[in-house]
């Protein structure tokens, strides 16, 4: 195995040559009208191709950030799983419902910094070792329900196609035809915070609206017919899991097991499904979702957006500086900041400095978050350079179906 979103680099090499002509009036290439979107300054253009090239970029970053450490990954490795187990000993040692809910969100948090690392694994960035990376990204994410080949391969997919509303994998705007499609029941748990916190397990199973294939199924349209033995391998190793979870309810009782497990399995999805989305979506000003020939990958990966979460920064192993890892995942993730900030004077106005959180608790991010999901529905059918669009009628078809 040992697949990395290395090839999403050579990819830019490509693609780098075909970035498209914005006119100055805001209308793309093939004619269709766009809006423009502006910084605070009013005069920049979020959606203008960019006057540099990744490879710029790429330069700009220093020649040691590039290195992956395999004793450094694996430390963060050991230093996690022993926080999972310290706060698993000290909740069942004290089993007092003064102590389940501190334990429940501590423990869901490390739930999802396992997360990350694992992800790290699916990148190659974790080391250089195809072999390691496997072991480790199985580990990790098969013991948090996750299929880890079947989610490298997707997740590679959309690192390959980011902001690319035909091709992109993960929260991927619905067309306006999807949208219209779907019925009130599905309209509502997609767009009612806070249902989407808790997407990720559905997703894994059935994808997103208007996309079909799972990624437990070696024969889903995700992957290549040549990839289908390391999804078996991933599915077996999820059951394994799965096994080991039912044979422990059998053996301590389903309620402990989902106080031990469960209800922080449910704090992790919704960190996973709170990071991911904000990543993408809610920021101060719309951001550009592209198709057809306006898209290429250095111009989709500037779409992504930087977050601060205070003192979970560390903890989640910096996935908040997120749009020079999009632009090269290979990076680890313990040089992300350092590259940030070589790579910012290159970037300019296409780097969207992310607001400070004002205390330890990101608890600005909910704002964007609520205001996104309310506002945020589908993008047009028509057009190569594209911003979401609300649905003013949404929230009254709520209320007339339940009146």
């Amino acid at each position: 195995m040992g697949e990395s979103e290395g090839v999403a680099a050579k990819e830019t090499a490509s693609t780098n040559s075909q970035m498209g002509k914005a006119s100055p009036n805001g209308a793309s290439p093939n004619g269709v009208n766009r809006m423009k979107k502006f910084d605070n300054e009013g005069e920049f253009d979020l959606s203008a191709p960019p006057p540099f090239k990744i490879a710029e970029i790429r330069a700009a970053i220093p020649k040691h950030c590039w290195v992956k450490d395999p004793w450094k990954s694996l430390s963060y490795v050991f230093r996690d799983v022993l926080v999972v187990i310290g706060f698993a000993a000290i909740a069942i040692y004290f089993n007092n419902w003064a102590v389940w809910p501190l334990y429940w969100a501590a423990q869901g948090t490390m739930f999802w910094a396992l997360f990350v690392l694992g992800h790290d694994c699916g990148h190659g960035s974790f080391s250089d070792s195809p072999l390691l990376n496997s072991v480790v990204g199985h580990l990790l994410h098969s013991s948090i329900l996750v299929p880890y080949h079947g989610w490298r391969i997707s997740h590679r997919t959309h690192h390959q196609n980011h902001g690319n509303v035909e091709h992109d994998e993960s929260w991927v705007p619905l067309s306006e035809g999807t949208y219209k499609s779907l019925d009130i029941s599905t309209k509502f748990f997609r767009f009612k915070v806070p249902f989407p916190l808790f997407a990720y397990p559905i997703y894994l199973w059935t994808r997103s609206p208007g996309k079909k294939g799972s990624h437990f199924n070696p024969y889903s349209d995700l992957f290549h017919p040549d990839e289908r033995k390391y999804v078996i391998t991933s599915t077996i190793c999820w059951t394994l899991m799965v096994g080991l979870l039912y044979y422990l309810s059998k053996l301590i009782g389903p309620v402990e097991m989902l106080k031990i497990y469960g209800v922080p399995y449910m704090v992790f999805v919704m960190w996973l499904d709170f990071v991911t989305y904000l990543h993408h979506h809610g920021h101060e000003q719309k951001l550009p979702w592209y198709r057809g020939k306006e898209w290429n990958y250095l111009r989709g990966g500037l779409t992504t957006v930087d977050r601060d979460y205070g003192m979970f920064n560390s903890i989640q192993h910096d996935i908040g500086t997120h749009v020079v890892h999009h632009l090269f995942p290979q990076i680890p993730h313990y040089h992300l900041i350092e590259a940030t900030k070589a790579a910012k004077p290159v970037l300019g106005k296409y780097y969207r400095e992310p607001r400070k959180s004002p205390g330890p608790i990101p608890f600005h991010l909910f704002s964007y978050l609520v205001r996104s999901i309310q506002e945020d529905h589908y993008v047009s059918d028509t057009g190569d350079v594209l911003y979401y669009q609300s649905d003013p009628q949404l929230y009254g078809l709520y209320q007339s179906k339940r009146g």
